[in-house]
């Protein structure tokens, strides 16, 4: 057939007709239909910006579909192997490239540090918008991960694009330890917690639509990013285009693949929906955590003032801030037994939460069992309920309960029973830290001497307690963080929100860290090692 009546016979071609595949190879045209040869044609130069621009129409509309030949285009719809499961035909490995192999089906890696880039036909290995599946499985302690709008390069760990990460239970080698786990938009959107086991087949799936980056780990949204502007400190990290690379971490890294698909989107997608929320553009000095592996966990959240898990999970995917939900549980609160724990945990366990124990009083102790309490990701508590030197109880934000006297006296008071709570009660975190009465406040900085400062460092470190710096009440100073750094204490986000509007994007935390000159190695994050309640049930206590 000639190449002009090839053309015209695609510019016919009515929209209720089966749908048509087209492809451009070596200067032919390829028209089928319905599994069906319908003609091919050499294109000459002449005609050939005609054929693509036919092509790039049928692809817009939804009709080209590529077979998996080289240099053919598609925005079809349809989805497209990108693994033959025999070999790694159309992939190129870096660096080393024995760490790559197929056995049985599944494509592996295990070996030294390499990243095997796609350089198949499928869409010339270029890829803007588009929809990315496998099926992956890890080993114990093994790092992997896959990148997308990345180039080929030779040796090193890929500076263009994006990973998504893939670490269920890798620590890191030396003295890193690697912080972001399976899901993560690796150092742009993180995630803390282990949502699937080791040695298992999960699937894993990826999305690009304009500036919005989806990923899913168990059909489970894990990341809704919103790209609103470079990333400085990660110039490389910008949506762009470019093919996906498989990531062969280290020689102690065992990870299989099998099932890599992917389809092709049209380039011109529309930025966002019209329905969608504004994107939040979240402060430089934030995105500077989350490439430097701080944990960015808010610790100290609560369902209330009508906040939802719904809406927790919403300032997730918006800002990138995991969340810790807490339960209050104590005298004068809803849960006073082993009975409400197992209500309450009921309502707060989703895979994306850690689930925390709010310990209310000093009577906590009494009312629950260590078993039950150790059902928690972490347990916290503050002293801001005390007794008096008469026994009487005191909860420091109530005003009428409130009864000072002599500040100083007051002081030595607080800090002896401050220090007994973190002796005697086994939590993880001292929330709400130095918090004093609204009538005493003010004299804050002049009140809280170094020398009471440091008694109440000395008993955190003892216990092995971390130290939450609070957003909401802007706790404690700069100078106590510094001593406390010092000391080699750990470090904790949190908000202590009252309703809605008190969660916001933890600015006073990120200025902390930024001040007081904290690194990713001073806080510490649930999950890492048991809680203080597990350790003291796997003692027998």
């Amino acid at each position: 057939m000639r190449d002009d009546r090839c053309l015209q016979a695609i510019e016919d071609l009515p929209r209720t007709q089966t749908r048509p595949s087209v492809a451009f190879i070596d200067g032919k045209g390829a028209l089928t239909s319905g599994g069906h040869l319908i003609s091919v044609a050499v294109v000459h130069t002449a005609n050939s910006k005609r054929f693509l621009s036919l092509l790039s129409r049928l692809a817009v509309a939804g009709l080209a579909t590529l077979p998996g030949l080289r240099g053919a285009q598609t925005e079809s719809g349809d989805w497209v192997s990108l693994f033959d499961g025999e070999s790694l035909k159309g992939w190129r490995a870096s660096e080393h490239p024995g760490s790559f192999r197929v056995a049985d089906g599944l494509l592996l890696a295990d070996g030294p540090r390499a990243h095997l880039f796609y350089e198949g036909p499928v869409h010339a290995a270029d890829f803007r918008n588009f929809e990315f599946q496998a099926e992956v499985r890890a080993a114990h302690g093994a790092n992997s991960g896959i990148y997308f709008h990345t180039a080929y390069q030779e040796s090193g760990w890929p500076a263009q694009g994006f990973e998504v990460q893939i670490n269920n239970t890798a620590t890191g080698e030396g003295g890193y330890v690697e912080n972001k786990k399976t899901g993560s938009l690796y150092g742009v959107r993180n995630l803390y917690q282990q949502i699937v086991p080791d040695d298992a087949w999960f699937p894993l799936s990826f999305a690009v639509r304009g500036p919005r980056v989806t990923v899913r780990v168990n059909d489970l949204l894990v990341v809704d990013y919103v790209e609103t502007g470079a990333l400085p400190s990660q110039p490389g990290r910008r949506l762009s285009h470019g093919t996906f690379a498989l990531q062969g971490h280290d020689a102690g890294s065992r990870v299989a693949f099998r099932n890599l698909r992917v389809r092709p989107l049209p380039d011109d997608l529309p930025a966002l929906a019209a329905d969608d929320p504004a994107p939040y553009r979240i402060s430089p000095d934030l995105a500077e955590l989350y490439a430097e592996n701080y944990p960015v966990v808010d610790l100290h959240t609560h369902l209330k003032g009508g906040l939802t898990m719904a809406d927790g999970l919403q300032r997730f995917y918006r800002t990138g801030i995991n969340a810790g939900v807490a339960v209050n549980c104590g005298l004068g609160f809803a849960i006073t037994n082993d009975a409400g724990i197992d209500r309450a945990l009921q309502d707060v366990r989703q895979p994306l939460v850690f689930a925390a124990m709010q310990a209310e009083g000093r009577e906590w102790v009494e009312l629950f069992s260590l078993p039950a309490v150790a059902r928690f990701d972490y347990v916290f508590t503050d002293a801001m309920t005390i007794f008096d030197r008469q026994g009487r109880r005191m909860r420091l934000w109530i005003k009428d309960e409130v009864e000072v006297g002599d500040p100083q006296a007051f002081m030595d008071l607080l800090v002896a029973q401050t220090v007994g709570i973190l002796e005697r009660e086994p939590v993880d975190i001292l929330v709400n830290p130095t918090y004093l009465p609204e009538v005493i406040a003010a004299d804050y900085d002049r009140l809280w001497t170094p020398e009471r400062m440091q008694r109440v460092i000395d008993a955190a470190v003892k216990a092995g307690v971390a130290i939450e710096i609070n957003d909401r009440f802007r706790l404690p100073s700069a100078a106590f963080i510094k001593r406390a750094k010092q000391a080699g204490l750990k470090f904790t986000f949190g908000t202590n929100n009252g309703g809605r509007e008190d969660l916001k994007a933890l600015e006073h935390s990120v200025a902390m860290v930024k001040e007081c000159h904290l690194q990713w190695q001073d806080f510490w994050v649930p999950g890492r090692k048991p809680s203080r309640a597990q350790i003291a049930v796997a003692r027998g206590r």
